[in-house]
């Protein structure tokens, strides 16, 4: 989700959220999602829920940011690690390949009240990833991928010392880089000893890339590997249906969303009331998308500060919104090159806003699947589990050339 889950979408998706949280029976269990309530001893005090550990209608995770550009405090990645004021759990997501280069970006990101909570993501499928040995690649080097999550765990523990709880880490990964070399059991068994608190799977390898359907008889046998901490599924996630099927057929004890929010940040409205017994969904006809479009456009102009740069990053994000309804080729090609809020505002203006929800045209997948294809690896990666020199002295520079994913 790199480029698209920055501040304001995440904004808006937690917003959505909560919404899904009105008019819910109140005999519902919102734990049935895994999400904490008001009544976890793990999260409350006698005032009420301690700050930064109590996010009522689920958890919005930055891009992914690179541990070493962390490290090194560049400009582009301390900005994507600031978070929207309003969020009350920061969850921020990390990459790297060496143990001792994201133990210390933990550190930064704890002992500098920069995040709640952190998430490393090895289920990252892109070439310029894989190729260093990084996202999905890196738990087929077992070693390798203990020592990064053990270290991770212990830099957030000692970097807790000065807060009132221990900030938790997360992983998340993918089933493993093809179906010749599945690596999701043996990965999570590491990270439970490791001590996470929760392992996330997108049921599909890395050589799936996003093509054909997650497999999530996978999340069942991962819940059934890992046994004293949360299992999350995520893989074909497009409504609350699909949500609260993949609860009921896996017995995973939550779910994560990617591809299925973009374009609909009020998924997580249908998601939340889904999970709380509610029937509610929502169903915006083109002018509630139109509002939601410029909403999104002036929260990007107050992140970035710089209107033509927040509009210019608006655009990849309008063929989502648009997705099912009759807008027409050039209505999309002009709103795929708004440069000004002005300029966004005459574009919609111009569009049928009087259509009602298109409903099929308008759900199920998001973006390009694509199709699958052999996984980039560097050179001899899958001839032994283990990490000799050459592959250690590589992966010590790998991180120097990859920013975000």
């Amino acid at each position: 989700m790199a480029g698209v889950t920055n501040p304001p979408f995440r904004r808006l998706c937690r917003e959505a959220g909560l919404a899904g949280l009105a008019g819910t029976p109140t005999t519902a269990d919102p734990a049935v999602a895994g999400a904490p309530t008001t009544a976890d001893p793990a999260v409350t005090s006698p005032r009420g829920p301690r700050p930064g550990t109590f996010a009522p209608a689920g958890l919005y995770v930055t891009e992914m940011v690179t541990s070493r550009a962390l490290v090194e405090r560049t400009p582009e990645t301390m900005r994507m690690v600031r978070a929207d004021p309003e969020e009350p759990v920061r969850s921020v997501q990390l990459y790297g390949v060496d143990p001792a280069t994201i133990a210390a970006a933990v550190r930064i990101l704890v002992a500098e009240d920069r995040a709640d909570h952190v998430d490393l993501n090895f289920g990252c499928p892109v070439p310029k990833v894989t190729r260093k040995g990084g996202g999905a690649a890196l738990p087929w080097k077992r070693d390798l991928f203990a020592a990064i999550v053990t270290d991770a765990v212990a830099a957030a523990r000692e970097a807790s010392a000065g807060r009132d709880h221990e900030v938790p880490v997360t992983v998340k990964m993918r089933i493993g880089i093809d179906d010749e070399h599945l690596t999701y059991l043996d990965a999570g068994r590491i990270a439970e000893r490791a001590g996470v608190a929760a392992v996330a799977l997108h049921a599909r390898t890395a050589a799936q890339h996003y093509s054909g359907q997650a497999r999530w008889e996978t999340i069942s046998r991962l819940k059934e590997t890992v046994r004293t901490i949360p299992v999350l599924g995520n893989g074909d996630i497009w409504s609350a249906e699909d949500a609260l099927a993949m609860v009921a057929e896996t017995g995973c004890d939550g779910v994560v969303v990617g591809r299925g929010c973009q374009g609909r940040p009020w998924l997580f409205t249908d998601l939340i009331a889904g999970f709380t017994g509610s029937d509610v969904r929502v169903r915006p006809g083109l002018r509630e998308v139109a509002a939601t479009i410029r909403r999104h456009g002036e929260l990007m102009v107050e992140h970035f500060g710089d209107e033509s740069k927040a509009l210019r990053e608006l655009r990849k994000h309008m063929a989502w919104y648009l997705k099912g309804y009759v807008v027409g080729g050039q209505a999309r090609a002009d709103l795929g090159l708004v440069s000004s809020l002005a300029e966004l505002d005459e574009r919609l203006a111009a569009l049928d806003l009087d259509q009602p929800y298109p409903g099929e045209g308008a759900e199920g997948p998001r973006g390009r699947a694509g199709s699958p294809r052999v996984p980039h690896l560097p050179d001899g990666w899958l001839a032994t589990p283990d990490i000799d020199d050459r592959l250690r002295a590589m992966l010590a520079e790998a991180e120097l050339s990859v920013s975000g994913g």
